[in-house]
């Protein structure tokens, strides 16, 4: 569709969804349900209508390296980089003067990363009537009809419908906040009620007009940023307006008083997967009720969800249970509990666990690190680089490294040298020293390292050369 932009939010950390989520490999870099991941799902599920140098995503610094990993088709100049989590109305904000800048008839779609939408189609088709309304100045929200008394969601109460449009479409009387079952039971049978989805759509300049009517300082933060688009001070500025921004949602700041408004229907087959218990919805369950993945051997269980890696996990007799069992991490808790586990993450922030940012095997473009072991100036890892890939041209400050190779050949530059290095071999790195390390043969290169200084972390890499675009 012609003018048609999508802007995917792709900033969240899913803190429901521990422990296989985490800060640094957030929920919708996870392959949740089976196959793609769910941004790759989301950007699948809009590219019939919307061409791939149109989509953007709108997430932080760290997020977006895991992304372009995964999306590697995205332009990098399509990524907007948030400096500063400050919540929806300030991502969309910022989102909208770029389109905006380089297109003032440009229509926003702004869709969720970590969402489920199992009815394709009927999502295509209901963005496209999204759309139509939205070029004559509405600011057009997707409704999904309740199937449930769900107390996990917001709801918005159609108004009046509005005529001449050829589908269902209607005003907005108001939104209302996640009820309890009572409300929510009373939303579903008057009919009139939907779950808010948090997918919009509006033009640019008419989500900007109302921004400037509702949120003065975001507009005028956001103005001065659009000034400084392709003056080479865009970073700067963005970052020095973000920091002094308010954290509040669009919902909040624009949408519960635009007079504007307005409300597709849809069934979609949608969910947020808002945590474990959206497994008994978008995944196959068992005779007895139960959703089991992975390495796992259950005797008795009854409407559990059991969720296993590589670790064996042997559940018997258990009853609306959730079980994740990961390589650093077990969960366990109730069902009517799953809303409540990023109170466990907020605990381990607290004492300054590990075990919430990131997990012990971390995937990379090149292959993957598996920490093996940390402690007092040392950590071991285990590398594994894939055939004919090779990490960055780098350097660390505050660390040495020695490689052992355990399997396939190792081809290493260290300062201006260049060798091979073969099984039972291995190779020192000193600090400050420019290095490479490639794996040129058709077999997986297995090596540990042995880091050794007084900080380790991966943030002390220099990096001179990059094949895969990180700086």
């Amino acid at each position: 569709m012609d003018n048609l932009y999508a802007v995917i939010m792709a900033g969240g950390s899913g803190t429901r969804f521990w422990p296989l989520s985490r800060e640094a490999m957030p929920k919708q870099l996870l392959r949740i349900d089976g196959g793609e991941t769910l941004i790759q799902q989301t950007i699948a599920r809009v590219s019939p209508l919307v061409p791939i140098d149109r989509i953007y995503i709108v997430t932080n610094k760290n997020h977006a390296e895991q992304i372009r990993f995964q999306v590697p088709e995205i332009r990098k100049e399509n990524y907007i980089i948030e400096p500063v989590a400050k919540n929806t109305a300030a991502a969309i904000g910022l989102a909208a003067i770029h389109i905006n800048h380089y297109n003032p008839d440009g229509v926003m779609a702004v869709l969720a990363a970590d969402h489920v939408i199992r009815h394709k189609d009927r999502f295509l088709d209901t963005l496209k009537d999204a759309c139509g309304i939205a070029r004559s100045g509405y600011l057009v929200t997707i409704g999904i009809k309740p199937t449930r008394p769900e107390t996990g969601y917001g709801y918005i109460e159609a108004g009046d419908n509005i005529a001449n449009q050829g589908f269902q479409i209607f005003s907005v009387r108001r939104f209302v906040e996640k009820p309890d079952v009572q409300t929510a039971r009373g939303y579903v049978e008057a009919g009139s009620y939907y779950w808010n989805s948090g997918m919009f759509v509006w033009r640019a300049g008419v989500i900007l007009d109302e921004i400037s009517r509702h949120m003065v300082p975001l507009y005028k933060g956001l103005k001065e940023i659009e000034s400084s688009l392709g003056q080479g001070t865009e970073d700067f500025v963005t970052g020095e307006i973000f920091s002094k921004l308010e954290s509040i949602s669009i919902d909040y700041g624009v949408m519960e008083k635009s007079d504007k408004v307005a409300v597709v229907p849809a069934d979609l087959g949608w969910n947020d997967v808002g945590s474990w218990t959206a497994l008994d919805e978008i995944s196959n369950r068992d005779a007895n009720g139960n959703v089991i993945t992975g390495n796992v051997v259950d005797v008795d269980s009854k409407d559990s969800i059991i969720y296993a890696t590589n670790r064996l996990v042997a559940t018997l007799g258990l009853k609306d249970t959730v079980v994740v069992d990961t390589e650093d991490a077990t969960l366990i808790c109730r069902k009517d509990m799953a809303q409540d586990v990023k109170k466990i993450v907020m605990e381990l922030k607290r004492r300054g666990a590990e075990e919430h940012v990131t997990h012990r095997t971390v995937v990379r473009p090149w292959g993957s690190y598996t920490l093996l072991e940390k402690g007092e100036r040392y950590k071991i890892k285990r590398i594994m680089v894939n055939p004919g890939a090779r990490l960055s041209l780098q350097m660390h400050h505050h660390r040495s490294e020695h490689w052992v190779v355990v399997s396939g050949t190792a081809r290493v530059r260290r300062g201006e040298e260049v060798f091979f290095v073969n099984p039972n071999e291995s190779t020192y790195i000193s600090m400050e020293m420019k290095h490479r390390l490639e794996n040129p043969g058709k077999i997986p290169l297995q090596i540990i390292e042995v880091q050794n200084g007084e900080y380790l972390e991966e943030d002390d890499i220099i990096r001179f050369d990059d094949e895969y675009g990180r700086e």
